[in-house]
């Protein structure tokens, strides 16, 4: 299945009809190193844009966004957790959040 779906996305990328608008594709990845070889040629996703790991501002920013209307304990500080998380991605902490809240609604 992954083949097949990956040779109609190629045929459909060889044959956008060059009278019609521009077509604009969007794809995200943590593991590029995994991306078929024959996605990357020129004029397919020939441009990469690599988006840093969250600093440490932007991880309290993000805990503290996913952590609104969820109910936290006294002791909870949204700035160690930021600082404990360190290389963790937005969806990572996102997903955090979600974990302890079901382990608190337990």
């Amino acid at each position: 299945e992954r083949e097949q779906t990956l040779n109609q996305l190629l045929t459909e990328l060889d044959g956008f009809d060059k009278n019609k608008p521009p077509v604009i594709i969007m794809a995200a990845t943590n593991i590029p190193e995994v991306l078929d070889k024959a996605l990357l040629r020129p004029g397919r996703f020939d441009q990469q844009i690599e988006i840093p790991y969250p600093g440490l501002k932007d991880r309290e920013e993000i805990l503290r966004i996913h952590g609104k209307n969820k109910k936290f304990g006294e002791s909870a500080d949204l700035h160690k957790l930021a600082v404990d998380t360190a290389g963790f991605t937005g969806a990572d902490l996102a997903n955090l959040i979600n974990l302890a809240t079901l382990k608190i609604n337990q």
